[in-house]
C-alpha cells in the first residue's frame, strides 16, 4: 500500500499531490479507534469486493473484509483525504455499534428508510470533518463540488455494489461536515435518534 502511494505520488503534479493526504486521515483514525479497516491498493475494485458500476470508482470499505479497498490513482485526488474521512466515518459506525443501531431501527420501521438512512449519513460527515479536523487538515469544501458525492454504493457486506444509496444534498453534506471540523468532537456528530455517543465510547 504506501509503496503503490509514494510511486503515485512521485509520479503526479505536485499541484495535485498538494491537495490530497488520505493517509494521514487514516493513520488520525486507527489512533483514535481499534478495529478500523486497513488501506489496500487494488487495480482491479469489482474483483477486490464487488463494486460493479453503480459503486465509487475509486475508494470503498468492504465490511466483509474490513478493508478499504482503494483505485491506484486514489490517493493524488484533490478530494481523497475527504473520501477516505467518509469511507472511515461508516466503518466507525459499523465497528463501534452504530450501524447495528440503524438497520434494527430500519428493519422495523421500514417506512422511515430514507430518514434513518439520511440520518447515518449527515453523522458519517460529521465523523468525517472530525477525522479531517484532528488530522490537522484544511477543511474539503464540499459545498463546491460539481454533484452531491457518495450517493451510490461505496460501502457495505461483499459485493459493495448491493449497498445502500443515499441523497441528502450537498447542502446537508457540507453543514454536518462543518459541524464536526468546526467541533473537532465526536459528541458533536449526533443526528436525530443517530447518537454518537457509542463512538464517543469507542475511543481508545
Amino acid at each position: 500500500m504506501k509503496t503503490s502511494f509514494i510511486f503515485a505520488v512521485l509520479t503526479a503534479p505536485l499541484a495535485t499531490v498538494a491537495f490530497a493526504d488520505p493517509f494521514t486521515v487514516h493513520d488520525t483514525a486507527t489512533n483514535l479507534f481499534d478495529r478500523l479497516p486497513a488501506v489496500e491498493v487494488s487495480t482491479d475494485l469489482n474483483d477486490a469486493c464487488g463494486f460493479g458500476r453503480n459503486s465509487n470508482d475509486h475508494i470503498g470499505y468492504c465490511a466483509t473484509k474490513n478493508t478499504i479497498f482503494i483505485s491506484e490513482t486514489f490517493a493524488v485526488r484533490a478530494e481523497a483525504s475527504y473520501e477516505m474521512a467518509h469511507v472511515l466515518g461508516h466503518a466507525i459506525q459499523v465497528r463501534h455499534g452504530v450501524a447495528d443501531v440503524a438497520l434494527n431501527a430500519i428493519r422495523t420501521r421500514r417506512n422511515e428508510e430514507d430518514a434513518l438512512r439520511g440520518m447515518v449519513t449527515r453523522q458519517v460527515d460529521c465523523v468525517a470533518g472530525v477525522l479531517m479536523a484532528s488530522a490537522g487538515l484544511a477543511p474539503f469544501d464540499i459545498a463546491a463540488l460539481d454533484a452531491e458525492p457518495f450517493t451510490k454504493s461505496h460501502w457495505g457486506r461483499s459485493p459493495i455494489n448491493s449497498g445502500p444509496r443515499v441523497s441528502i444534498g450537498l447542502a446537508a453534506r457540507a453543514q454536518w461536515y462543518a459541524i464536526g471540523y468546526a467541533a473537532n468532537d465526536f459528541a458533536a456528530c449526533s443526528v436525530g435518534e443517530m447518537s454518537s455517543q457509542l463512538i464517543v465510547d469507542g475511543l481508545r
